[in-house]
């Protein structure tokens, strides 16, 4: 097989083949880069002729040429390939962290859009005609809708809390209770981020109970900051205690130069409470109660753009604004332009119907089951080998945010005659549009919570064309 190496026809000759041109022609290519397509394919193909691997066409053979040019075709797709693409979320769970958290209102895309598309007034005072500050974009629908003096938008909750940390409390102690030393997505942990920012870490309490008393006897000279950390992706359960907000600002008001700081992790502005779901603290209620700064992620309950949000006390936001982090943490255009739209219609108290999260958590699980009809008539009308059902279940809000909140929910449970679950399920995953699914006892389940109607009719097309 390795003497066949030398009958490669050379580039030259590949060069003047009618499939050359219609390579070009095909994917809109220079002679150059197509020409580095076929030296990649030539090269492939003698390396596996001199391993013995080969097992294509003789290379005397016009065979051979179109497997050149068919691999060559091959190449250019993958090389031009975008690696993010559109899935279709049917888990049900609500902020899926591997699928992108929270999606965008309409609204807030054609914002984004306009704003991409367009110059803008990123860092212009229009009114001015000088330089402005990309601050002051968000800021004033945060502080409206939080009760915050002022405001600053980051690129994630991690960066607002290094950031804090790194500008007000470097080389100081900040209290911390033991009991919300948590780590975040991909072991991301506060006590590391801590480390990293510079402050000193003052742990007090026991993992379950921390007491006033704890945090009192803490406060030293070199005290900079009580810092709290929600517990948004888990829950203690039982024997447990743990210090009130009010109590902590108290706290720091007694001791002047000490700094009160809350860390909300997912940071709800709508209240999920009224509605029995969950207990999740509303950012403006722990401003009223006096902290001094709060920090919470923008692509969670909130449910706009990946963004970590600082607001409060307009002395203590100054001072961050300034420091020379800000620039490197700092958000762009587009960023900022999902989050305004998205602030917006919770100003207009429009949030319920034009923002994704919140309407799929507050969902009616009557809505749920007559979308799960319309799929199971579709799916029986397809190829007899399907088998649908209606059953009752739940759904998960995900992202790390409320865990112990399970939502009622109705999934549809589809079974194939020959496909195993796994295999129906790898079918639909590796489609296009990918359909994330659930397995559950040899099923696979559909939870629409997640599906938008338009989605689901790609549901149907590719359960109608799966072979």
């Amino acid at each position: 097989m390795k003497q066949l190496v030398r009958h490669i026809p050379p580039i030259h000759e590949l060069q003047q083949a009618d499939e050359f041109h219609a390579l070009l022609n095909k994917h809109h290519l220079t002679k150059e880069r197509g020409t580095d397509l076929l030296k990649k394919v030539i090269t492939r193909s003698r390396s596996s002729l001199l391993n013995e691997q080969w097992q294509g066409p003789h290379p005397l053979s016009a065979d051979f040429v179109k497997e050149v040019f068919a691999q060559a075709d091959t190449l250019m797709k993958e090389s031009y390939s975008l690696s993010l693409r559109k899935v279709i979320n049917a888990t049900g769970t609500i902020l899926h962290t591997n699928l992108g958290r929270a999606r965008l209102g309409q609204d807030a895309i054609e914002h984004v859009k306009k704003t991409a598309g367009h110059y803008s007034n990123l860092e212009y005072d229009i009114e001015g005609g000088n330089r402005g500050s990309r601050h002051t974009h968000a800021e004033k629908f945060i502080c409206e809708l939080t009760g915050a003096e002022a405001a600053m938008v980051v690129n994630n909750n991690s960066a607002a809390v290094y950031l804090i940390l790194t500008a007000l409390t470097k080389h100081k102690k900040v209290i911390v209770s033991r009991g919300e030393l948590v780590e975040i997505g991909g072991s991301f942990r506060i006590s590391s981020i801590m480390e990293e920012s510079g402050a000193l870490l003052s742990e007090v309490g026991t993992t379950n109970k921390t007491h006033l008393k704890d945090y009192e006897e803490a406060l030293c000279e070199e005290t900079a900051m009580i810092m709290k950390v929600h517990q948004s992706n888990f829950v203690i359960k039982g024997f447990t205690s743990s210090v009130s907000t009010d109590e902590l600002v108290q706290l720091s008001l007694r001791n002047h130069q000490i700094l009160y700081y809350e860390d909300l992790g997912s940071g709800a502005l709508y209240d999920f409470a009224q509605l029995g779901i969950g207990n999740e603290p509303l950012v403006k209620t722990v401003i009223e109660k006096g902290s001094d700064l709060v920090s919470f992620s923008g692509d969670k309950l909130l449910g706009g753009p990946q963004a970590g949000i600082i607001a409060g006390k307009k002395q203590w936001i100054d001072q961050l604004k300034r420091h020379q982090l800000a620039r490197v943490l700092r958000v762009d255009k587009m960023t900022l332009a999902a989050l305004e739209m998205t602030l917006r219609h919770y100003i207009k108290g429009e949030e319920q119907d034009k923002n994704p999260t919140i309407a799929s958590i507050t969902r009616k699980k009557e809505e749920i089951f007559q979308q799960s009809t319309h799929l199971v008539e579709e799916g029986n009308s397809l190829k007899p080998d399907f088998r649908f059902e209606i059953i009752e279940g739940k759904s998960q809000i995900g992202g790390g945010t409320m865990p112990e909140v399970e939502l009622d929910t109705y999934l549809v449970s589809v079974t194939h005659d020959i496909l195993s679950a796994q295999e129906l399920h790898d079918h639909l995953r590796k489609g296009n549009p990918s359909i994330i699914t659930r397995i559950q006892e040899g099923t696979v389940l559909f939870d629409l919570r997640t599906v938008t109607s338009l989605e689901q009719m790609d549901i149907i097309h590719a359960l109608k064309n799966l072979h």
